[in-house]
């Protein structure tokens, strides 16, 4: 170092020295730091080195490459193809569970409509058609039974299986008959009782303003005749109109106004009517 330059170091304020002599040992330290990676680097060369170049040329290991990268690509794709298919899961299951809604709805409304089956049958109707009947049937015994007990308190009618009736015998301890079992003047009371009954129903409970009965008459005796003309007098007090076809002598004697059928001949008949001064 020349004098000049010793002069000029001399020069410098004494913090200056003190900062170079700071970066200078700062510069060391890299240097060492350097040698240190460059003795590391060396030794992993050589390890390399010792080991040999691989034994595959250049082209294999390039074809290796592409298959493998053909195979990334592949199981790209396979990934692709399972998210569609988990998200297409997905959307299937929020629509079954919209689907659970509806068939849980769908099996309510099924178990009214096997109930309305149970109970009316067949689309026909057929089941609801009986049970209706029978009910109709149970309602009109009901009112007969009623107008039954002024004609003749023997007997009671009661429905037995399906449409069909039977009457109870009072005076046989309640014992369940036939109807065809009775004599012509019962069952002639008994039908006219259901006769009355049927007339009572008409109309939505109302009775029927006029009523007919063909003979009959001539079967039963007298007091069962005289309790059928005391019904049929009663049902005319209460303003209904009941005509009555009959050749029984006894009949036509309570009926106060009546139309006379006479014979002429030839085939011939003349009507004329009758009542109370004629």
């Amino acid at each position: 170092m020349s004098a000049a330059e010793l002069a000029a170091l001399i020069a410098l304020p004494p913090g200056t020295a003190e900062r170079l002599r700071a970066d200078l040992r700062g510069r060391d330290d890299a240097v060492t730091a350097a040698r240190s990676a460059l003795g590391a680097r060396k030794t992993d060369l050589q390890e390399i080195e010792d080991q040999g170049n691989p034994a595959e040329d250049p082209e294999a290991l390039s074809a290796r490459l592409a298959a493998l990268e053909a195979e990334a690509e592949r199981r790209a794709q396979e990934i692709g193809r399972l998210a569609a298919e988990l998200a297409r899961d997905a959307a299937t299951r929020a629509a079954l569970a919209g689907l659970a809604v509806e068939t849980e709805a769908a099996r309510a409304e099924l178990e009214v409509w096997e109930a309305v089956n149970k109970a009316i049958g067949a689309r026909s109707g057929d089941r609801f058609a009986r049970i209706a009947q029978a009910i109709t049937l149970d309602v009109l015994v009901e009112h007969a039974n009623r107008h039954l007990a002024d004609l003749n308190p023997r007997y009671r009618l009661r429905r037995a299986a399906e449409l069909s009736l039977q009457v109870e015998d009072r005076d046989m301890g309640d014992t369940a008959r036939a109807t065809r079992s009775l004599s012509g003047g019962e069952r002639f009371l008994v039908s006219l009782a259901l006769a009355l009954a049927l007339s009572q129903m008409g109309g939505k409970g109302t009775f029927a303003g006029t009523l007919f009965i063909d003979e009959g008459f001539g079967a039963l005796d007298a007091g069962s005749l005289d309790l059928a003309i005391d019904a049929l007098e009663t049902l005319q007090s209460q303003g209904r109109q009941v005509g009555v076809i009959s050749h029984v002598e006894a009949m036509q004697a309570r009926i106060a106004t009546r139309i006379a059928v006479r014979k002429e001949g030839g085939g011939r008949s003349s009507l004329r009517v009758e009542g109370p001064g004629t």
